[in-house]
């Protein structure tokens, strides 16, 4: 795909710009913009050049004429004389290296420029011995922070974002399902989990045509090559960086192998002793009684009925303590992606985003949302374009002039993004405060304080009487940067004395609080807010991954403040 070659180009042009003094904020934040809106198009570039020329990309969010030029440039020669130019002066790997927390591209710079680092191979050595430590503007904590940080990177090869891994299933699973080779298909594995990372991609067909469905799948544009090729199991390695098994099962033993292949190991084991106890014997093709026949096959939830259990949902099937509540049928009836009815952490042009206040508003309520919270940066988020004073008094009054125009179509909420700075001060003034609906406060800088430090600093804000929700509390970035560090329990017990509201972020990378934090955030009985952070329109749709995490999280539609309509959730706010 060209689209994600190019977004990659574009930010590391980003990058190497912020090394040049030459350049300025804003063509930075230019190729940063344009690469959202390339890595996110559901068509590749070309498709659209080949229809309306290079006058069809101008039309795309973020994308000027010279933009678009470079676009064409990479579409017809596989290269950009800009990027190459760059490349020559700075030959670094900034894709790879920027991902590791604590490098920026101009630390990165410095450590090319002093230590001849220019891949992540090079920064293992210098680690290694300690010779980052020495240089101005490091020292030693910083080599331990990147130490860590390496550690972090190197942990996370072989597995993908679910946000990334979810998708490409359905598209398989899609084209399995229009190509009429099958009967049934259904995803399963740790994506089915909505675990939030991923491995591998499993797949289960019913079929009575296997080697068609077989041949078929090998010759998928998402197929990269074949690793082997059987009858009724075929492995494919994936373009996306993962291999997927497709697996044809009978009818008769379909059920069967949803439950072997859904639950986690352990989950499976634990239900495989309680199938013993009672005398079966559980594995992939069915439940059977001492004698071998078949008591339960077909449908999963038959299964779990004969062993006494009420069926868990799959994103709960990891063995912590939801097989112990299906058998006493006590399972929570789980928060469902329908039982939202609006997003509190939404962004627009009016900061990082790439769509106005009202083109946001109008694809929520396509998507069936009764309200919209807008929440873009303050003005501490300098590279974000944060918001003022002066600003965000107009940004109110373009959603109050918008509302009347929506006329109850959706309800546009004002709020902000507001920083919580070192001290555990908000970034806006009280005047600022009062004038919003709610306010969504979050860290985004001074990651790496202490714990001591960093919990002081939480609970200073929880306490200030000032926010209602606080935005992905833990920081953390998937796969790229660590949790910040606090006293869970301390801030969590602040929080629910002070009748705040804990966010689990969709964003893909984020997916914070994670399921762990939310089962512990749970037994504090604390309030959830779902959102997306969404920065363009079609990110409003990553809902589901919040859901997902909500769900492993055992969370029930009353945990959560955006399941009430719009008139209980405003009481809700001002309590």
């Amino acid at each position: 795909m060209n689209n994600q070659k190019i977004a990659e180009i574009f930010n590391e042009i980003a990058s190497m710009l912020e090394l040049s003094k030459t350049s300025n904020i804003f063509e930075i934040r230019a190729y940063k913009k344009a690469a959202l809106t390339i890595e996110s198009l559901p068509e590749d570039v070309s498709d659209i050049i080949e229809k309306n020329g290079i006058e069809g990309l101008t039309e795309l969010n973020g994308i000027g004429k010279a933009l678009a030029e470079k676009i064409n440039e990479f579409v017809k020669t596989g290269k950009i004389k800009k990027y190459q130019e760059l490349k020559k002066k700075y030959p670094i790997d900034f894709k790879n290296l920027t991902r590791i927390q604590g490098l920026g591209p101009k630390r990165i710079y410095a450590l090319y420029k002093n230590l001849k680092v220019s891949n992540v191979e090079d920064l293992k050595k210098v680690i290694d011995e300690k010779k980052i430590r020495s240089l101005p503007g490091f020292g030693q904590k910083s080599e331990e922070e990147l130490e860590k940080g390496l550690k972090l990177l190197e942990s996370s090869k072989g597995r993908i974002l679910l946000g990334k891994a979810l998708p490409e299933a359905e598209l398989i699973i899609k084209q399995l399902k229009d190509s009429g080779l099958v009967e049934k298909v259904v995803l399963a594995g740790s994506t089915r989990r909505m675990k939030e990372t991923v491995g591998d991609l499993d797949i289960l067909v019913i079929s009575n045509i296997p080697e068609k469905v077989m041949e078929f799948v090998t010759k998928l544009s998402e197929v990269e090559n074949t690793i082997v090729i059987g009858p009724t199991k075929t492995t494919v390695w994936l373009k996306i960086g993962i291999s997927c098994d497709i697996r044809v099962v009978s009818k008769e033993s379909f059920g069967a192998a949803q439950q072997y292949f859904i639950g986690s190991k352990d989950h499976n084991v634990k239900v495989r002793q309680i199938a013993i106890k009672k005398g079966y014997k559980l594995n992939e093709y069915g439940l059977y009684d001492l004698k071998g026949k078949i008591v339960a096959s077909e449908d999963e939830s038959n299964i779990y009925e004969k062993l006494g259990m009420e069926y868990p949902e799959p994103e709960m099937r990891e063995n912590r303590g939801e097989i112990e509540l299906a058998k006493e049928n006590k399972l929570p009836k789980l928060i469902q992606l329908d039982d939202i009815l609006g997003d509190l952490h939404v962004h627009s042009t009016h900061s990082d985003g790439l769509n106005t206040i009202e083109e946001m508003a109008l694809e929520a309520a396509k998507l069936g949302r009764s309200y919209i919270g807008m929440t873009d940066h303050s003005k501490s988020e300098y590279i974000a374009r944060g918001m003022d004073e002066k600003r965000v008094l107009k940004y109110f009054d373009e959603i109050d002039t918008l509302n009347d125009k929506l006329n109850g179509k959706i309800k546009i909420l004002k709020s902000a993004e507001t920083d919580i700075l070192k001290d555990g001060s908000l970034d806006f003034s009280d005047k600022i405060i009062e004038k919003m609906d709610y306010v969504l406060a979050s860290i985004h800088t001074n990651l790496n304080m202490n714990k001591q430090d960093m919990t002081k600093r939480l609970l200073t804000a929880i306490t200030s009487n000032k926010i209602n929700i606080i935005a992905h509390p833990t920081a953390r970035l998937i796969n790229q940067r660590q949790p910040i560090e606090f006293d869970l329990d301390k801030v969590f017990q602040a929080t629910k004395d002070n009748n705040i509201v804990l966010e689990i972020n969709s964003y893909p990378e984020r997916l914070d609080l994670n399921d762990e934090n939310i089962l512990r955030a749970k037994e504090f009985n604390l309030q959830f807010s779902i959102n997306t952070d969404s920065h363009r329109v079609n990110n409003l749709e990553l809902l589901r991954y919040g859901v997902g995490m909500a769900k492993r999280g055992w969370l029930i539609k009353k945990d959560v403040i955006n399941t009430l309509p719009y008139e209980k959730l405003i009481k809700v706010f001002k309590k």
